[in-house]
């Protein structure tokens, strides 16, 4: 007789194992199914591994500039494998936390392939049996994956997704990188730390394209400073391995030409792991391979079984992921629960200098109608930035004129990721430019640019 579940969770990265949790807090009976690690991509191969690496390379930048904070350094090294193993290691190490998480939570972690048989069934496959389970309700997280694209053969030696990426024993001489958006952009800062090449391709007309412009201007001068090669309104006809080495074919308004570097990693497009689950035997609706849902309950048409998390698709971020699977079992539940505002999600990339935002940008604001109010902040005007040495960068904050409600705020600068989290909160409280300019913030601090900003919107900045 199969063990019975109030629900059964089909994948344990940052959207299966935080509604499991959640689920078990709630007083549910959970079975959390997963064929690999918990922690999903994000903690064991994207998010979490990927700032390791980016802190190495932050430090390793920061220390060639010692002379600037009256240090001596010499003979500046470094070994590229353990820089490589420290991110493993921290992976591993928070791999283990969230097992325990699981265990102390009292959520039953069933190792294989899980997929549905029918309503309030789930089979789960391994290399040493098959069982059933059932489940009054079942939530897909399966996540996603890269897309295979027309034209680009990914052999996982020269042709390189990022996860091998994170696994090279050195830095290449060069690399080509297809995909300018958080994930390029990312690696293509980490490998120029260490000396490799980058030509950086994007078919948008700029990097981050999903940024606001101002700001990716900023980063773009940044990485160009560097030694960084952005091509951008470019598209790839073809990327292959020849000889042990990447050719990567591309168009654009100069027309065409071949590119070559002893790797290329291609770092766009995904498709939601939605296959062998079953979903056609009970009709699940599946669109482009993102599984169909109501973005308030994370219901399918399927009654008693939701999805949640990278597989139904856009914004493809872990945060969102958990707070979708959060949401899904509180409505299962019946607790009151805040619906997600999909337009106050923060937006991060890890590079330096970082680049952070939330709600509209200025073009989008101005698309949709608004009369806006615009403030900014550059960082060096700022004494925490000035001390810091990072001065690079800037605040802009996007204003409803009409009732001063924040739309937009977007940052490009030290410690912006963090940064925008006050922003996130004043989204949520509806604060407006004046609330927020007459919040007093500490001095010295960064999070000043956040007040000042706001206040040049206004046109009551003081430091400017």
């Amino acid at each position: 007789m199969p063990e019975k579940f109030d629900i059964a969770i089909i994948g344990g990265g940052p959207g299966g194992y935080v509604a499991a949790i959640r689920a078990s807090q709630l007083g549910f009976k959970t079975a959390l199914i997963e064929k690999d690690r918990v922690g999903g991509i994000c903690l064991n191969w994207g998010c979490i591994p990927t700032k390791a690496l980016l802190k190495s390379a932050e430090l390793f930048n920061l220390v060639k500039r010692a002379s600037e904070f009256g240090l001596k350094v010499e003979n500046l090294g470094f070994d590229f494998k353990k820089i490589i193993q420290r991110s493993r290691q921290v992976a591993e190490r928070l791999t283990k936390g969230v097992e325990f998480l699981l265990r102390k939570n009292n959520v039953t972690k069933i190792s294989g392939h899980g997929f549905v048989l029918k309503p309030g069934l789930v089979g789960v496959k391994n290399e040493k049996d098959e069982i059933e389970i059932q489940a009054s309700n079942i939530i897909i997280a399966t996540g996603a994956r890269p897309r295979e694209l027309h034209g680009i053969n990914i052999d996982g030696k020269v042709i390189i997704t990022s996860k091998e990426a994170m696994l090279l024993e050195e830095p290449p001489r060069s690399m080509i990188i297809i995909g300018a958006g958080a994930i390029g952009v990312e690696f293509a800062y980490f490998y120029n730390s260490f000396g490799t090449k980058i030509t950086l391709l994007e078919m948008m007309s700029s990097i981050l394209p999903n940024e606001d412009k101002e700001i990716t201007d900023i980063l773009a001068k940044s990485f160009q400073k560097s030694g960084i090669d952005i091509l951008t309104g470019t598209k790839v006809v073809e990327a292959k391995a020849v000889d042990g080495q990447a050719q990567v074919k591309i168009q654009n308004e100069s027309g065409e030409k071949t590119l070559k570097a002893d790797l290329a990693l291609v770092a766009i497009g995904v498709r939601g792991n939605s296959d062998d689950l079953g979903l056609e035997n009970v009709g699940v609706e599946v669109e482009n391979s993102f599984i169909k849902v109501d973005k308030k309950t994370y219901k399918t048409n399927v009654d008693g079984i939701y999805a949640i998390g990278d597989v139904i698709g856009p914004p493809l971020l872990a945060h969102v992921a958990s707070a979708e699977g959060i949401r899904c079992v509180e409505n299962i539940a019946g607790v009151e629960t805040l619906p997600i505002d999909y337009y106050g999600i923060p937006n991060c990339t890890y590079c330096i200098p970082q680049v952070a935002s939330i709600g509209l940008t200025e073009e989008k604001a101005i698309e949709l109608g608004y009369e806006i109010k615009v403030g900014r902040f550059p960082f060096r005007a700022n004494g925490k930035a000035l001390a810091l040495g990072e001065t690079e960068g800037m605040v802009k904050v996007i204003f409803d004129a009409k009732y001063g409600e924040l739309l937009g705020a977007h940052i490009v600068g030290p410690e912006a990721t963090e940064l925008i989290a006050e922003f996130g909160v004043a989204k949520t409280l509806e604060s407006t430019a004046f609330e927020i300019a007459k919040t007093i913030h500490a001095h010295p601090t960064l999070s000043e640019t956040l007040m000042e900003a706001s206040a040049d919107s206004l046109k009551e900045a003081i430091h400017i």
